[in-house]
């Protein structure tokens, strides 16, 4: 392999348009919505290994969500979850721990863009503050 071929934002390009469908075009459009929310966010990939091709990762200052898709449901699990404040409600899965949550979002769904932008600029916000 190149080097090339390990960057991360090709790896995720890559992934969306394995995907070709719903799946690939909802974590294309999330993907975007970050990269809004925060323009100096770094893609990455992580978890790779011969079990698991891996994970799209954004971060800032620490990690702020991964985006790993299954064969229902496009999962955001953001690492600092439980610490936002999420008044529009978007975490609707991994609810129970002390630190994630994620959003699980389904084939057909709306995300409410503007609530999720929030989320990204919380979540940032967040992992400066900790690295302070």
């Amino acid at each position: 392999m190149t080097p090339q071929d390990e960057d991360p934002s090709q790896l995720i390009d890559a992934r969306i348009q394995e995907l070709g469908d719903w799946r690939g075009t909802t974590l294309s459009g999330v993907r975007e919505l970050i990269k809004q929310a925060d323009p100096e966010v770094v893609e990455e990939w992580k978890w790779k290994k011969p079990t698991n091709p891996g994970v799209p990762a954004w971060s800032h200052d620490g990690l702020i969500c991964t985006g790993e898709t299954y064969k229902s449901v496009v999962k955001l699990t953001f690492f600092k979850g439980a610490s936002l404040e999420d008044p529009s409600g978007l975490f609707n899965s991994s609810l129970a721990g002390n630190t994630r949550r994620a959003i699980d979002i389904h084939e057909g769904d709306e995300i409410d863009e503007t609530a999720f932008t929030n989320l990204i600029k919380a979540a940032v916000s967040l992992n400066e503050s900790a690295s302070r």
